[in-house]
């Protein structure tokens, strides 16, 4: 039975300034140029979060374009409804909701995008249906999620690290969500344009990186859970902040991007 992470105000900053990091930067850069956003387009963003990717699409579609985004978490919505916005940006609006039960009408947006969030959702081929129906026609979906198999995080102590990531699996429902996007696309009638991977690797321990910021929240999740104590949780955090130039991780994530046929 998955636990999903709760997005209080708390998890909320944490995730916040895991997205600050050079690496997630670097990450939206990548879903920008993919998605390839023209001045004047209506977006809408699945799962905003904190809002860092709605402002830069803002930025791109211009002051005569919409950015929408929906979100369960009252925090994140606060935080994206807050963020702050270039000069002459476009307008973003955000409300809550369920990505499997959008609240616009059909036809409603040019682009759509969906970044580390589908892999919290039961119901995918609603979540794509939903998408489908409110793009135009010749509208793209961009779906950026991560195959947790991919992941290799160096430890003292390989048996424990199994311990938590097995744990922090249940932090969502689809741990494996990028090798069936293809087959589940194609059956909400969304036709696939590209695919590609954005790995984020941090050699050596620094603070400054995805993979830091990831170590409290998995952490904090995986204590008491399963079989990991608090206290052999603490322990797993403590012994990557002591690696340092030993340290290594590594991460695959999925990127696809499909079109409404016109």
């Amino acid at each position: 039975m998955s636990e999903l992470l709760r997005f209080d105000d708390e998890a909320a900053r944490a995730i916040e300034a895991v997205y600050t990091t050079p690496d997630v930067i670097e990450q939206r850069r990548t879903v920008l140029s993919a998605l390839a956003l023209r001045p004047g387009e209506r977006v809408l963003d699945l799962g905003v979060g904190p809002g860092l990717l709605a402002a830069e699409m803002a930025d791109a579609v211009g002051r005569n374009g919409l950015v929408q985004g929906v979100d369960l978490s009252p925090s994140m919505l606060a935080m994206a409804g807050n963020r702050a916005r270039p000069a002459g940006a476009a307008p973003v609006e955000v409300r809550q909701a369920d990505v499997t039960a959008l609240p616009f009408p059909d036809a409603a947006f040019d682009a759509a995008v969906s970044t580390q969030v589908y892999e919290y959702v039961p119901d995918m081929p609603a979540a794509l249906a939903e998408a489908h129906r409110v793009l135009v026609a010749g509208g793209r979906l961009l779906v950026l999620d991560t195959d947790w198999d991919s992941i290799v995080w160096r430890s003292d102590d390989d048996g424990r690290m199994a311990r938590v990531l097995a744990v922090w699996d249940d932090h969502l429902v689809h741990r494996d969500l990028p090798r069936r996007l293809p087959e589940l696309l194609a059956d909400a009638g969304l036709a696939l344009k590209t695919a590609a991977v954005v790995t984020i690797l941090n050699v050596g321990y620094r603070r400054e990186t995805y993979s830091h910021g990831m170590i409290d929240l998995v952490a904090k999740f995986v204590a008491g859970r399963g079989d990991v104590s608090a206290a052999e949780a603490a322990a797993w955090a403590d012994d990557l902040r002591a690696m340092g130039d030993r340290y290594f991780f590594s991460l695959s994530r999925y990127l696809f991007v499909a079109e409404r046929p016109a």
